[in-house]
């Protein structure tokens, strides 16, 4: 018989600018802080506000962008031993682009839903002040394989996702600034504080206790006035590579800018799963079940068109239908990939991203799934809702896809 995988607690870091610094402007707060150090200040509480005896859990699986160097080598493990955690937890690291911290969280419920753990605790990491995105380099990056693949920036992928649909920069801008006043709102009202654990330094003082890169006085005035940011990438080559899988693109605006894309950031995230045993044995009351979840590939070279299949194949598996989820996550990878979601489900504004997203708050790679589920969880609570799905796109076209069930 299958076991139920939930949801007991759900804690990340806030998100710092993901700066290093230069003479004109000043690092993001979280520069100075080591990712490992990101890390244990989330076992730390983790095991501090549940009273978790570690010696029950089975394992950590964090997802990075980046597994080079300082996020290198098993960082999971180096965490627990680094970390005040029993040494029986083991560790592991695990990739796959913008979708690894929703993915270890899929892969936690897996591992207790087959009985073989009992309770995991999933999340990622993410520190790109300090390792900047192409870090570990990447198979992908040889021009080669670019060629043969046809494989081209994400950036330029987005700005053919709205060529392909119709959409604006004045589309992309209206959405970005719905964002930013989201997040501001949600900030302002403590819609965040209980999974935002504060970052603090070796003498407990804090770093840093808030996202920071939400721009609540954002305009659209001031929206309209930066410049596109991947117009470079199409003048080296890119836009003359995607004409062989999309010849019918003459010619690319480059519509999409630092206003209305991700931001870069640095952050970590945690989700702690179990089963009902495990969590009774701890005393814990779960928060949510895990239902179902799916991940799926589609055409690599657009790449950014995952989540519509992917949310497609998690309702299947789940029997449910797109009138049964009441909220809906999606990264803001770039708002043209949430408007071709809406556009492609017939989802509302008023049912997605509702404390804004990634583009006001920014994209920590591998953390950001599982920031999403606590998103998602903390909101659902307080709007008395029952279910939620959060997905995202990813490189190479992967889609990944989750729900979850109030209890």
């Amino acid at each position: 018989m299958t076991t139920e995988a939930y949801i007991y607690d759900a804690i990340r870091t806030p998100r710092g600018r993901g700066k290093a610094g230069a003479p004109s402007k000043p690092a993001g707060s979280l520069y100075e802080v080591k990712p490992i150090d990101l890390v244990t200040n989330l076992l730390e509480s983790m095991k501090e506000r549940n009273q978790l005896d570690t010696r029950q859990v089975d394992d950590l699986i964090l997802a990075t962008g980046e597994p080079v160097n300082e996020q290198g080598q098993n960082i999971a493990k180096t965490a627990l031993v680094y970390s005040s955690w029993d040494d029986i937890t083991t560790g592991a690291q695990l990739h796959r682009y913008c979708a690894g911290g929703l993915d270890a969280v899929n892969l936690a419920a897996m591992k207790v839903r087959s009985g073989f753990e009992e309770m995991v605790v999933a999340g990622g990491v993410e520190s790109m002040s300090r390792l900047g995105i192409g870090a570990s380099g990447a198979a992908a990056g040889d021009p080669w394989t670019a060629m043969e693949s046809y494989g081209i920036s994400q950036g330029v992928a987005a700005d053919l996702t709205a060529r392909l649909e119709g959409f604006s920069r004045s589309d992309l801008d209206q959405y970005a600034l719905m964002s930013q006043q989201r997040a501001a709102h949600a900030r302002k009202n403590g819609y965040f504080d209980r999974s935002i654990i504060p970052v603090k330094d070796m003498n407990g003082l804090t770093i840093l206790d808030h996202d920071e890169t939400i721009r609540g006085d954002i305009t659209s005035e001031s929206l309209t006035k930066l410049p596109s940011s991947f117009q470079m990438f199409g003048d080296l080559g890119h836009g003359d590579l995607l004409k062989f899988k999309y010849p019918e693109v003459e010619a690319l605006d480059y519509i999409h800018t630092a206003g209305n894309s991700s931001g870069i950031v640095d952050g970590a995230s945690l989700v702690l799963v179990g089963s009902e045993a495990a969590g009774a044995a701890q005393n814990l009351t779960p928060r949510a079940r895990i239902v179902a979840c799916a991940t799926t590939g589609t055409e690599p070279t657009i790449m950014l068109a995952g989540p519509v299949p992917a949310t497609e194949k998690v309702l299947a598996k789940a029997g449910l239908t797109l009138d049964d989820i009441d909220l809906f996550e999606l990264n803001e990878a770039f708002a043209a990939v949430v408007l071709r979601y809406q556009k492609a489900l017939n989802i509302p504004d008023e049912k997605i991203n509702v404390n804004g997203g990634a583009i006001a708050m920014g994209h920590p790679i591998g953390a950001t799934g599982a920031m999403l589920v606590g998103t998602l969880l903390d909101e659902m609570e307080r709007r008395d809702l029952k279910r939620g799905l959060v997905t995202l796109c990813a490189g190479g076209g992967i889609g990944i896809a989750t729900i979850i069930e109030r209890l």
